[in-house]
């Protein structure tokens, strides 16, 4: 009864608070948006089969993060897992604040039945991107969800406005969770083919007899003659997937937070981690429905049909059911060159204004000198100390039990090595290690991700935007620098490399702090295809890094610094209503015209 009449006296304050503030006083800097997150178990089925997957605020996936340029953005997350949490921000480069970016290197866990609030700006940034949680595998039970930055209103977008968006979360999916999964990859062996392909946490419509009965499939409505945004986003564990649908155009307008030159496709390879935005028109006839598709690439396509995901796109005067087969692919993996040049197709938009208002082809990066190569090599997994790990340059990463920020800020020494081997070390054997470049603040260096690996993969930069400049097959060598593009590359922070191929990045160090460089794919990502960049101002005054925040959380060497959060039952109720706060709040800003 206390808690209850706690709960309603704080409610009560709120909306007297609340109104007074947004009618009464204006906030300095600039403008903020507040989430409550709780992670926890459902029970769903989304093939068919009932399962525990992760859930945001009860809802798989989970909600969206809708922002403006450079707002600040407050993400109170509360743990409601049997297992430690964190989650990242793909593609969020959170300037000089690695303290907020949700790796392990970085973050000390959210215990169990602990909440952690994630502060950061999303500054110089629009576009699609998503969050996730980064520990274990996770991210294979769900968790994950969109993230949306709009222009502000002084930036014009470099296309109408379309009438409506839609975002979609495409990946491939196991019945059995993240940790079965876990002990999977633990006992040595591949995951294997995935029981499905979700689309928007919904399993496939019932095109083929294959399918079985009564699974929830995803239903699109849109009005005929207008034009929408669509997000698409690859959250999936470890599978490229080929999206399209039937008898519509794409025209990808966005990558990864950057306008590209206009192209139109009928569809389009979308690899793990990666997002865009396309405008489709939906200029078809309504004689019937239309099958949105996401199928996997780059494997025995003929085998893995039945792992297709299938949804429906159904105009507001359509006249019946999408039927007969689905459409295909028009790039045959067959032929890899085709399909490697519908990426490098992929340009930047140098005509068109991005989150600043000056136009991104000012930056004029391919005359800038190249300060460091780095070249990183990805191998099939191997035997280290008896367990099967996936490397980078023959080093499988070993988290620290204190993230490495963290040990630098109270000078705990030992906890990682500055010695990562910038080639291959083909002269070392392969070892499990806590080995992070030591970069070198305002250099510009490039990045070359060698697959030797028998898997497409996608690598991903914490903190980052960089030029990707080339790809190919082959093994990447010096004289490959005279062909590539150094006027209209686009930049974004996850790039895909083809099995027996390359790719190359340009990037500007900028962003000081400790930043994750990762494969995105997670069963070589848990198995340790990881690194960290440390990129350190010498002449920090405190105007390129932020502080480490007042709620951090103390793990490891430093576990005696964390004092515990109280959890009585008034605290319990009120974690247990912060989604009806949350939403109260939405309905207050509705309010402001009204009683302002």
């Amino acid at each position: 009864m206390a808690a209850a009449y706690f709960f309603s006296r704080f409610t009560t304050f709120l909306f007297v608070f609340s109104l007074s503030l947004l009618c009464g006083f204006s906030l300095a800097g600039d403008p903020s948006v507040s989430y409550v997150f709780e992670v926890s178990y459902i029970t769903a089925s989304p093939l068919g089969v009932p399962q525990k997957v992760i859930a945001v605020n009860g809802k798989f996936p989970g909600p969206v993060i809708n922002a403006t340029t450079n707002y600040n953005v407050d993400v109170n997350v509360f743990n409601r897992l049997d297992e430690p949490l964190l989650l990242t921000w793909n593609g969020i480069e959170i300037q000089g604040d690695s303290w907020q970016d949700g790796v392990l290197g970085t973050n000390c866990p959210i215990p169990p039945n602990w909440n952690f609030t994630y502060s950061f700006q999303v500054k110089d940034q629009i576009g699609s991107f998503f969050y996730f949680p980064s520990l274990n595998l996770q991210r294979a039970s769900g968790g994950f969800g969109p993230i949306i930055i709009n222009n502000r209103d002084l930036i014009p977008l470099p296309f109408n406005k379309p009438d409506g968006e839609i975002s979609f979360m495409i990946g491939d999916w196991y019945t059995q969770n993240h940790t079965a999964l876990r002990g999977v990859l633990d006992s040595g062996s591949e995951l294997g083919m995935p029981d499905g392909v979700l689309i928007n946490g919904k399993g496939p419509y019932k095109y083929h007899n294959s399918v079985p009965d009564g699974i929830q499939y995803e239903t699109i409505n849109v009005d005929p003659g207008k034009t929408y945004r669509i997000r698409v986003h690859n959250v999936g564990t470890s599978t490229s997937l080929n999206f399209r649908i039937q008898n519509h155009k794409l025209l990808l307008v966005e990558t990864e937070g950057h306008y590209n030159s206009q192209t139109n496709f009928t569809d389009f390879d979308i690899h793990v981690g990666q997002s865009y935005s396309f405008l489709v028109t939906m200029d078809q006839n309504a004689s019937s429905d239309y099958y949105i598709v996401a199928s996997a690439r780059f494997v025995n396509e003929t085998a893995w049909q039945r792992v297709t995901g299938v949804g429906i796109l159904h105009y507001s005067n359509s006249k019946g059911q999408a039927s007969g087969p689905l459409p295909v692919p028009a790039t045959d993996v067959s032929q890899p060159w085709s399909v490697m040049n519908q990426q490098r197709a992929i340009k930047q938009n140098t005509s068109a204004s991005g989150a600043r208002p000056n136009p991104q082809g000012s930056y004029h990066y391919g005359q800038i000198n190249i300060t460091s190569t780095y070249i990183l090599r990805s191998m099939p997994p191997t035997k280290i100390n008896g367990s099967f790990r996936a490397t980078l340059n023959w080093v499988s990463f070993l988290n620290p039990s204190t993230p490495m920020r963290l040990a630098d800020k109270h000078k705990v020494k030992g906890v990682y090595k500055l010695d990562f081997p910038n080639t291959p070390a083909d002269n070392r054997p392969p070892r499990l290690d806590s080995s992070i470049i030591n970069a070198t603040y305002k250099g510009f260096i490039q990045i070359i991700f060698q697959n030797s690996d028998t898997k497409v993969q996608s690598f991903h930069i914490d903190g980052y935007s960089f030029y990707v400049v080339a790809m190919d097959f082959g093994n990447w060598t010096e004289d490959r620098r005279g062909s590539y593009n150094k006027w209209d590359a686009i930049s974004r922070s996850t790039v895909e490399v083809y099995p027996g191929a390359w790719t190359a990045v340009l990037l500007s160090l900028d962003n000081v702090g400790v930043w994750n460089i990762r494969v995105e794919n997670l069963d070589r990502w848990y198995l340790g295809q990881e690194t960290y960049m440390r990129i350190i101002n010498p002449e920090e005054n405190g105007s390129t890094e932020m502080d480490q925040p007042g709620n951090a959380l103390y793990c490891g060497a430093l576990k005696s610094l964390q004092k515990d959060q109280l959890h009585s039952s008034a605290t319990s109720l009120l974690n247990g209503k912060l989604n009806l706060i949350s939403s109260l709040v939405m309905v207050l800003l509705a309010l402001v015209p009204v009683f302002c």
